[in-house]
């Protein structure tokens, strides 16, 4: 049985998680897909797909934008190794 979430914790709690990714710059997409499953990328596509679903679509760059705290190409030449 899933547990119900309280929509403003949980969305604080998403944003706090945004928040530490962008401050992580020094953890890499992939060290974080070989960990946890998931990335950055990964969760700007699922930010993307429910926004969609909620009927307030987000593209993809947007989406990137989003999680990265600035365009996805000027995060990989700033950061990614």
């Amino acid at each position: 049985m899933a547990l119900e979430f309280d929509d403003r914790v949980a969305a604080a709690a998403f944003r706090r998680l945004v928040a530490h990714l962008q401050d992580r710059t020094d953890v890499q997409n992939i060290d974080l897909m070989n960990l946890a499953g998931f990335c950055r990328n990964c969760l700007a596509r699922w930010y993307a797909e429910e926004s969609e679903r909620l009927g307030e679509p987000v593209d993809d760059l947007q989406a990137r934008e989003r999680i990265y705290g600035m365009p996805y190409s000027e995060w990989k030449s700033r950061y990614q190794k």
